[in-house]
């Protein structure tokens, strides 16, 4: 018999319903909900990337929600030293971590860990944001292509942040990224001890939702949020200016397109998004259970009934539906 359970992993596009899921499971499961969304760590922009409310954070715990400055880059590396000290402590007090988001990246690196990739000087950091940000990252992908051709082309020419990560790592050592992607360290949870599942929406129903909350953002003050943003004069290659919507809403504000052109641009930006999640979890995360959301709550609770308790929750063997 395996060890108790050690986290649950509700995965899923962007409005597919994990945010909703994880706080109804966290209310049953003396569970703590912890943010695994790259965008969400954000603290300047609650309403645009659609973090829990103060009010669905007072229902049940949350952790590594807001946690970030804007002027402050956030890699992987530093969401997974920040999720390993928070699950320690969750399972120190003898509750369930239930990690929720869409950042594929972060999960990979919970069950995998990482591999060993040079610190980049933050000179070097700079210059490639600011290049990024003078030519944009087709081009910056056309230079990657020129010196690095392997890495190029396995990356999406529209991805900013894979493409410069890829170009700050050539610039600091001369080799490509993909060289130091070997043996990985640092797992922090066992696949084979986990509940992971992604959540799919129709596809459909999931680009009404996306539509649909991006109106509602706009009507509980995701154009403040942009304002506020755009006083701070951050570095545009920073990721907290590329969230979905805000590139859109600033170019509003500065009078370079309508209020609905910007509205357009950040619901399509959103669901292509959705449509990159999609793929990425069915390409590159076997381990996770693909189910309709509103089938999830009833198949997780079901399986824990017929186990009894979460204390003694031993993982489905039936991964990879």
């Amino acid at each position: 018999m395996q060890s108790r359970l050690q986290a649950l992993l509700i995965a899923g596009p962007t409005a597919s319903g994990k945010s909703a899921l994880a706080i109804h499971l966290a209310k049953k499961l003396n569970g703590v909900v912890i943010n695994a969304d790259s965008m969400q760590v954000y603290q300047p922009l609650r309403v645009l990337t659609a973090r829990p409310s103060v009010a669905e954070e007072a229902e049940v715990a949350h952790q590594l929600f807001g946690h970030v400055g804007g002027a402050q880059p956030y890699s992987v590396a530093h969401w997974l030293a920040d999720a390993t000290t928070a699950i320690a402590a969750i399972h120190a007090q003898g509750r369930l971590p239930i990690v929720a988001g869409g950042t594929g990246m972060y999960f990979r690196a919970l069950t995998e860990g990482l591999s060993d990739i040079p610190a980049v000087p933050e000179e070097v950091r700079s210059r490639i944001r600011a290049l990024e940000a003078e030519i944009g990252v087709a081009a910056l992908h056309a230079r990657l292509q020129a010196i690095d051709p392997e890495t190029a082309a396995s990356l999406n020419a529209t991805d900013p942040q894979r493409v410069i990560r890829a170009m700050e790592v050539f610039e600091a050592t001369g080799r490509s990224i993909r060289s130091f992607q070997g043996p990985r360290h640092g797992a922090v949870i066992d696949p084979g001890r986990s509940l992971a599942v992604f959540l799919e929406p129709d596809r459909e129903v999931l680009r009404a939702r996306i539509d649909d909350r991006f109106d509602a953002m706009m009507r509980q003050g995701a154009l403040e949020e942009v304002e506020e943003l755009a006083r701070l004069a951050l570095d545009p290659a920073l990721p907290v200016m590329r969230a979905h919507g805000v590139p859109g809403l600033m170019a509003a504000l500065r009078g370079e397109c309508s209020m609905q052109e910007a509205v357009d641009k950040g619901k399509a930006d959103t669901r292509r998004y959705a449509k990159r999640q999609h793929t990425w979890f069915r390409h590159q995360a076997p381990d996770f259970i693909w189910m309709k959301p509103d089938e999830a709550t009833a198949r997780i609770e079901n399986w824990l009934g017929q186990v009894g308790s979460v204390q003694q929750a031993e993982p489905p063997p039936h991964k990879g539906a």
